[in-house]
């Protein structure tokens, strides 16, 4: 029985070691740490069923054993996934976060300059010269609807394209721009 306990505890030492070393990582992250960690060892990945939120990549909510619940995917995450390029696009994908992956007790349905200020910097992305401008902005893109006293809702065309618009395309092969009779003529004679 002493050989079983031991063989215990050392299972137990080396889940407090791979929890304290996934401490501090979110969402997504802490699942290509693992499957690298089951690649590198030759362990099947578990499957697990994913909930249907439109985007594939967001983990549920619901409880697991213990009563813990699942890691809900980051700010952070999901501006890596998705890359938006303009700050009007990440402040539809902040208002996205906010009304449909967020925690429950961090979740609203709209958002101000504060909340561009606190999840821009959370999700590393460049904070914009003229911030006040930021949402005014992404409203005359069509991604968010003004409500009065500086707030902002996300409406359906910010929906669309924080869910099916990003990450944005690489241009097609006929687009990119041909070069001016004038700059050819300089490159020849160089």
């Amino acid at each position: 029985m002493a050989k079983t306990r031991s063989a215990q505890d050392s299972e137990l030492d080396a889940i407090g070691l791979i929890l304290k070393a996934l401490d501090g990582l979110e969402g997504e992250s802490i699942q290509r740490v693992l499957d690298y960690v089951f690649s590198r060892l030759s362990i099947a990945t578990p499957t697990r069923p994913k909930a249907f939120t439109g985007l594939p990549t967001i983990a549920s909510s619901a409880p697991v054993e213990g009563g813990h619940r699942a890691p809900r995917q980051s700010i952070r995450d999901l501006k890596e996934q998705k890359q938006p390029e303009k700050s009007n696009q990440m402040a539809a994908l902040v208002a996205y976060y906010l009304s449909e992956v967020a925690d429950t007790d961090e979740r609203r349905d709209v958002i101000n300059s504060a909340d561009l200020v606190k999840y821009f910097k959370q999700a590393g992305f460049k904070l914009p010269k003229a911030l006040a401008q930021t949402l005014p902005n992404a409203a005359a893109a069509g991604y968010l609807d003004a409500v009065g006293n500086g707030l902002f809702k996300l409406n359906p065309v910010g929906y669309n394209l924080v869910v099916h618009g990003l990450p944005r395309s690489l241009k097609s092969p006929g687009t990119a721009r041909k070069r001016s009779r004038t700059s050819r003529g300089r490159s020849r004679r160089s």
